[in-house]
Parts: structure tokens; C-alpha cells; sequence
């Protein structure tokens, strides 16, 4: 089924206008941060492009049929109940268009000035560990070395490991890189789970046992059905320089030596549609970070029956700020529930405790219970030099900041005083 086929119609900005991929269409995508936006007419290139795909939470609950407030469950019950793939097909019978690699054929961007070149963003990869044959299928920015190379960065995770094998045995790690994914495909990409199961088997739950996979044409790969589909190797033993590139904090991220990809082969639809994630834009941030938010519910829920929900918020780039609602029992609870979460979710910077009376994907619902709810020298914890996120600008060399911890809950010794007459006018 065509990506366009999915998404309603009413919901896309088309953009006629002729664009280069250098620059200027980023500058349109800044301006529609939570629309989904597609591109007809690219210079120099006869191929659209999409974006913003899941760049609201509703978005992507819909894709998986569910409601915002409801997402997290619905992602705990789809990676507890991943669904075997049966609908496979040979790259022949789902893409019109196959050639050797040549990556001047697709319209990968520059998104900024001082970016290393031109990324993809959007391109899951699929591999197989090579020695139990277990796949992966994951996220990663890979910067264009030439017109059949790739650079690819690779943080200590399923793919790494793999790799590392691979390396090990002084054997390429054979991958395809599918672009052009529809939302619950996308979702399950980026869920964390164990490395012995497959988010290719969570995004068939999504989607009701219907998620199709193609053969690749030269190596021993099943990926899922998208618009654009790059088969290739990850070379032993070889390094180049990867970044600067704008990570999630819109900050550039560091230089690094990172390995490389051969590619080999090219498939892809008629008028096909290549999708791109604006670095630091709100795509980048949910795929990345709402995914971490079932890790952080399972280990909250272990220390308090009664937490209700968790969110990693957009204004801490999905990834360092979390506010957490519980029913608190007792006093005390907000704390061990702030401890459990700093835990839990190690990049994790400052986080928020607040009652279930809180809207806690209202920002402006948060900072009224901080600024009701919260007596600072009893309801603040400071933890100094605690390991933190690499993407921290302020973390210092050796990878520490400091946390920050607030109970931004009622307490129980009056009650009384915390009662919001407009809630009750409600009831």
C-alpha cells in the first residue's frame, strides 16, 4: 500500500513550489512544525518529498488506533505480544524501479549550514545478527559519502552489537535501508526491546497481522514494504568522520569516527515519496523519545501501583524533561517515583511528579502545579554528578550533570487549600 494512501488528505500541506535540497526546505518545514508537508517539485531531482509523518502525538496514536493518553499501553500490549510476519514478497513484485545504487537519484537533504552534508534521516535499518540470524530494525542518520556510500552513526545498541559481531568475524554486516515507512511502522522501530525480539513483528501488532515484507535482491534480508529500499553492507574494520550533524537538543552533535556502508542495490515505487525528518523538529523528537516513555512507566509502576501515565515532553526535547502522574498514596510516594524515573531513563535531566488531577500533556496545567505544589527546600531534590545525556550541552567532559528531581504534588496535611474551583464546576 502506497505511504500517501495513509495519511488523510485534509491533513497534508502540498508545496508546489521549486526547492533545492540545500536549505530551503528546511526553512518551509520550520514554519508547519505539526503539519505533515509534501514537496512536488525538488530541483534537480523528479521524486517527492514527505514530512511530518508523526510529528504530533495524535498522529501517531491514530496510526495505531488508539487515543494520547492511551499510547503507552497501547505500545506496552504490542511489544508484549509481538505478531509473526507471513506476507512476504519478492522485491520484483513491489517496486517498479530497480537499479545499482546511486544515491543522486533521491532527494536526501542538507538541512543546515554547518551539517557534515547531505542525511538521511528517515531510513530504518534492518539487519541480522550472524550468528543466531535475529533481526533489528532501527533508526539511524546516516551523512552521503558518494553516490553508493554512506556513513552511519551507531550508538552501543542491537545494531551496534551486531555489527560488532559481524567485525569480529571479519565479515560485512549485510543491511537494507527502508525509507518511506507508514506511522506504526515507524513507531515500532524505535520501541526498546530485548535484543533477542523483532520491532519488524511489533509493527505487524500495530497493524492487525497485515505489515508486509519484501525480499531484497542481493542480500539475505526481508524488509518492510516502503517507498524507497537501499540494500548494502556495513564494512568491517573501516571509519570515517561523521557530523557535526543537529541532534535533538538543535544543537550540533560531535565529530565522530563512525563506520561506513557500501551500498549495492536500489528499489523504489512510482512517484515515490522520500521521507525526511527535520533534525531537532517535533518528528525527530517523538520517534526518538516517546518510545522511552513505556521504560520509564514499567519501572515507575514496579515502585507505585498508582502511577497513572508518563511523558517525556516536547519542551525538553523528548528526551531530558519527564513529568510523571501518580495517585499518590502517601506521603513520600512523589519522591521514590522521582528516584525510579531518574533511573530508569538515564539521559533523564530533571523530572516532575504531579497528582492525577494534572494534565500532564498540558504544559501550562504542569507549571501550575510547580508553582501551587511545591515548597522548594522540601520538595526539590538536587543529584550532583550523576551520568547524563551526551546531548546535554552542559554535561560536563566525563558525561555528568546534575539532576533535578520536584514533588509537585499536594500533601496531605491539607488538602483542602490545593481544591480547583473550576475542576469542580466541571464535575
Amino acid at each position: 500500500m502506497r505511504l500517501i494512501d495513509q495519511i488523510d488528505k485534509d491533513e497534508i500541506i502540498t508545496i508546489d513550489e521549486e526547492l533545492s535540497c540545500e536549505y530551503e526546505i528546511t526553512k518551509v518545514l520550520k514554519k508547519y512544525p505539526n503539519d505533515t508537508v509534501v514537496f512536488t517539485n525538488i530541483k534537480d531531482c523528479d521524486m517527492n518529498i514527505i514530512s511530518g509523518i508523526c510529528n504530533t502525538r495524535a498522529k501517531i496514536a491514530a496510526s495505531v488506533d488508539t487515543t494520547v493518553d492511551n499510547l503507552t499501553n497501547s505500545i506496552i500490549e504490542a511489544t508484549n505480544n509481538p505478531t509473526k510476519i507471513t506476507d512476504i514478497k519478492d522485491f520484483s513484485d513491489v517496486y517498479a524501479n530497480s537499479m545499482d545504487a546511486d544515491l543522486s537519484k533521491l532527494p536526501i537533504l542538507k538541512y543546515y549550514p554547518e551539517d557534515m552534508g547531505k542525511y538521511i534521516t528517515a531510513g530504518v535499518v534492518i539487519a541480522k545478527d550472524p550468528t543466531t540470524g535475529q533481526t533489528n530494525a532501527s533508526i539511524h542518520r546516516m551523512v552521503v559519502n558518494g553516490k553508493d556510500e554512506l556513513g552511519i552513526r551507531i550508538v552501543p545498541r542491537n545494531l551496534y552489537t551486531y555489527y560488532k559481531k559481524a567485525e569480529e568475524m571479519g565479515k560485512p554486516l549485510e543491511i537494507a535501508i527502508a525509507i518511506g515507512l507508514e506511522a506504526s511502522t515507524l513507531l515500532a522501530t524505535t520501541t526498546s526491546i530485548s535484543i533477542s525480539d523483532n520491532e519488524l513483528e511489533v509493527a505487524n501488532t500495530f497493524k492487525d497481522g497485515n505489515l508486509t515484507l519484501v525480499n531484497c535482491e542481493t542480500v539475505d534480508i526481508q524488509a518492510p514494504e516502503c517507498e524507497i529500499l537501499l540494500e548494502g553492507k556495513i564494512l568491517p574494520n573501516e571509519r570515517k568522520s561523521e557530523g557535526p550533524f543537529v541532534d535533538l537538543t538543535d544543537t550540533y552533535d560531535k565529530i565522530r569516527d563512525e563506520p561506513v556502508i557500501k551500498l549495492s542495490r536500489m528499489h523504489f515505487k512510482d512517484d515515490a515519496y522520500y521521507h525526511a525528518i527535520l533534525p531537532a523538529g517535533n518528528e525527530h523528537k517523538l520517534l526518538q523519545g516517546l518510545p522511552q516513555e513505556p521504560r520509564i512507566y514499567n519501572s515507575v509502576k514496579n515502585t507505585l501501583a498508582t502511577v497513572q501515565n508518563v511523558v517525556l515532553t516536547e519542551g525538553g526535547c523528548c528526551w531530558l524533561h519527564a513529568v510523571v502522574s501518580i495517585k499518590k498514596q502517601t506521603e513520600g510516594d512523589a519522591k521514590n517515583v522521582l528516584m525510579a524515573a531518574l533511573s530508569a531513563h538515564p539521559s533523564l535531566k530533571h523530572c516532575v511528579i504531579v497528582d492525577d488531577d494534572i494534565d500532564i500533556f498540558d504544559p501550562n496545567d504542569v507549571e501550575y502545579a510547580i508553582a501551587t505544589r511545591v515548597k522548594a527546600d522540601d520538595d526539590v531534590i538536587i543529584i550532583p554528578k550523576a551520568r547524563g545525556s551526551s546531548l546535554d550541552p552542559v554535561s560536563e567532559a566525563d558525561g555528568t550533570t546534575t539532576k533535578m528531581g520536584i514533588d509537585a504534588t499536594k500533601s496531605f496535611r491539607n488538602l483542602k487549600d490545593y481544591e480547583r474551583v473550576s475542576q469542580t464546576l466541571e464535575k
